[in-house]
């Protein structure tokens, strides 16, 4: 499912208009992404967390070249769905 199709089904079901229902999913997207940026991380109850994780330094290999890579410790940004997310999910029919 795109954007777009998240947008549409909101309006649809809200009866707001698109542009209203696009700018707060951007904006939504604009604050998560915000706070993750800053290592704050995004609890969304019943739904999941967005969570920042730390990966250490690792040895990388560059087959191409076949040499050895240093990889920086670093962060990246995580999804954690909500137990009764992941329980539905699990349970659906599809």
């Amino acid at each position: 499912m795109t954007k777009a199709e998240v947008v549409n089904e909101i309006a649809q079901k809200t009866g707001i208009e698109k542009i209203a229902i696009m700018t707060i999913v951007e904006e939504l997207m604009t604050v998560i992404k915000g706070s993750l940026t800053e290592g704050e991380n995004v609890y969304l109850r019943g739904f999941g967390s967005f969570i920042v994780r730390k990966r250490a330094e690792k040895t990388g290999r560059n087959i191409s070249k076949n040499t050895t890579v240093i990889i920086p410790a670093h962060n990246i940004p995580a999804f954690k769905p909500a137990k009764s997310f992941m329980a539905d999910v699990k349970n659906s029919t599809k």
